[in-house]
């Protein structure tokens, strides 16, 4: 388990302690989709959603799931958040929305879990708004594209 920070020499799940770190320019983006049938998405495009603005709701729930991160996860750090974006687009190919959540900060470990809780967030929020036209809605592909920043430097999916 020496690899794994979150655990001590026994064993342990622990907190790993960042006060030695640089603190230094990071970001994470972040990525998902909710599919769901091509009728349920017409309610979004077409402004039908029972609920009101399936999109807008989506990407506020994102951006104040990135803030709640560290309240959410465990042995997350809270951090001082200094972007949050959240694209969220319609995809009739898919069909569904296709999410996408950047979040930024300048400070002493990664952002990464806050970009993915993000994506997990808004995509819950969409199944939440459309679950009373469409149960069987997926939320699949959620994943790291991209983390700059720190000791670990750049990763890129």
């Amino acid at each position: 388990m020496a690899d794994l920070t979150h655990f001590d020499g026994e064993g342990r799940a622990h907190m790993v302690d960042v006060s030695d770190k640089a603190v230094t320019s990071r970001v994470a983006v972040a990525e998902g989709c909710v599919k769901m049938s091509a009728q349920t998405l017409a309610l979004i495009t077409e402004g039908r959603a029972k609920k009101g603005d399936v999109l807008g709701v989506a990407r506020l729930a994102g951006i104040m799931g990135a803030k709640q991160t560290s309240t959410l996860i465990p042995l997350c750090h809270p951090l001082p958040i200094t972007k949050v974006a959240i694209d969220l687009t319609p995809d009739a190919a898919l069909p569904g929305v296709r999410i996408q959540a950047t979040v930024k900060t300048t400070g002493q470990t990664g952002v990464e879990m806050e970009a993915l809780t993000a994506v997990n967030v808004a995509a819950l929020t969409i199944y939440d708004m459309l679950k009373a036209a469409q149960k069987d809605m997926q939320i699949t592909d959620i994943r790291l594209v991209l983390k700059d920043g720190g000791k670990s430097g750049r990763y890129e999916a």
